[in-house]
């Protein structure tokens, strides 16, 4: 599919074929990308394919703990909010599996995490169109095509495509002022880990004499609960520690949910770049709190646990991670803080550190050979254009998960996903495959037109 001409099939059959040219190479399989292969597969003439450099799907494995569910309702899945009648449906997945009435019974819109693992495990192994254990390792451009260097099962290929989705996801996020202790952990020297590796590590934390998280989302929150459930039996101390004020809960009132919306992502988009940088600080209750019911279960446990005694557990709020150290002598973690509020620093001494500090994109290397086809804005990030394109020229490179600065909070929402999956398959294939959703909110986020008075 040339870019002028908005018509799909300039492909030839066969994957690796000399001469093939995909209309759209998506790299990296997440959930966003893997709901942009189900939405493509039935687009007759697009030619797709989607390149994962791990062996399999697996979301968060190391947060997969028994009880977690998703923020969102099972109608945030891969497709149903572009296509209802999309076989690869979460609703479809139960009931090919044999889950259906259980889901019904147990009357909870929230689909377990581990649950939402395997729906999108079920789809993947449906797509022709993905292919996992493929790395690729360098990406150059020639004449209206990309060609992509990769590494797969067979051993290094050469694939070529006239766009690019970037859906390489986003990656652990470790505080500068813990660079010293994650040198020593990695060198032998105590025991710090990011919460992505949590379970594969959760035997080895409760060895320690203490345990302190530090972080306040839904991750840090969930962690804090599972171990303090267990506290008794291990004798380890807990302590939970936040710069912010409060363990704030999620804002998910209906109101609030209408910026997730299509009018919200118009009207931050349009907005000057230092007022959306801005927005963004000030929103994070809007997408990075902790599930309220969740709240009230560490409390109830803290009640609970309390009534035997003082419980070995501190929560420590406005306290800002400045500095930390190793002290193989003393097997012990001190971390440095400051207390932001009353602006007086301390020191808190702990066996183990799990960085529950969140996730951050990272531009991948292989895109350093095509530098010159990517619009920046003035910080050198992603000029992302309202479509989700990137590229110099329009609809040639889109992102996935990779907009927060310029579309907002909704960025990393599961519920917007197959918005956004709509809308780049409408630029990909220059009509509208499945309907683009304009208006749904009842607010208004910017001036209100001018009333139209009667003559």
């Amino acid at each position: 599919m040339s870019a002028a001409s908005g018509a799909a099939g300039s492909s030839t059959s066969g994957v690796g074929t000399p001469g093939r040219i995909y209309d759209v190479a998506g790299i990296g399989v997440g959930p966003f990308n893997l709901g942009l292969a189900a939405l493509a597969e039935p687009v007759d003439g697009l030619d797709a394919v989607f390149l994962e450099r791990r062996d399999s799907f697996d979301w968060h494995p190391g947060m997969m703990l028994e009880p977690a569910h998703l923020q969102v309702p099972f109608m945030a899945d891969l497709v149903t909010l572009a296509d209802p009648t999309s076989p690869y449906s979460f609703l479809n997945f139960l009931k090919q599996t044999g889950r259906l009435y259980r889901f019904y019974i147990r009357e909870n819109f929230y689909p377990l995490r581990a649950e939402y693992n395997q729906y999108c495990q079920w789809v993947a192994g449906q797509l022709e169109s993905v292919r996992f254990g493929t790395d690729v390792r360098e990406i150059t451009y020639d004449d209206g095509v990309y060609t992509l260097s990769v590494d797969g099962p067979a051993g290094p290929e050469v694939l070529r495509a006239r766009r690019l989705v970037l859906g390489t996801g986003t990656s652990p996020y470790l505080p500068a002022a813990c660079d010293g202790i994650v040198e020593a952990a990695a060198n032998g020297g105590g025991v710090v880990l990011h919460n992505a590796d949590y379970l594969a590590r959760k035997s080895e934390l409760q060895e320690q004499r203490s345990i302190t998280i530090v972080g306040s989302g839904q991750s840090a929150a969930e962690i804090y609960y599972e171990l303090l459930q267990e506290i008794d039996a291990h004798g380890y101390g807990l302590n939970w520690v936040t710069r912010s004020g409060r363990f704030f809960p999620l804002e998910y009132t209906k109101l609030t949910l209408e910026m997730t919306s299509p009018e919200y992502v118009d009207y931050f988009h349009g907005l000057p770049e230092e007022q959306r940088d801005g927005l963004i600080k000030s929103q994070k209750n809007l997408y990075k709190g902790i599930n309220s019911e969740l709240i009230d279960a560490i409390y109830d446990l803290l009640y609970a646990k309390s009534l035997s005694g003082v419980v070995d557990t501190r929560l420590l709020t406005h306290s800002a991670l400045t500095g930390a150290s190793w002290d193989p002598a003393a097997g012990t973690h001190t971390l440095q803080l400051r207390h932001e509020e009353q602006g007086a620093d301390y020191a808190l001494d702990t066996g183990a550190v799990v960085l529950a500090t969140g996730f951050g994109y990272r531009e991948p290397g292989f895109l350093s050979g095509v530098q010159d086809r990517i619009a920046r804005d003035g910080t050198g990030r992603f000029a992302v254009e309202r479509n989700y394109s990137t590229g110099v020229e329009p609809g040639e490179i889109f992102v996935q998960n990779a907009e927060l600065h310029t579309h907002g909070f909704v960025t990393p929402d599961l519920g917007m996903a197959a918005y956004r999956n709509s809308c780049i398959l409408r630029e990909i294939c220059g009509r509208e495959i499945y309907p683009v959703e304009q208006s749904i909110a009842f607010q208004e986020f910017g001036v209100p037109a001018p009333a139209l008075v009667p003559a």
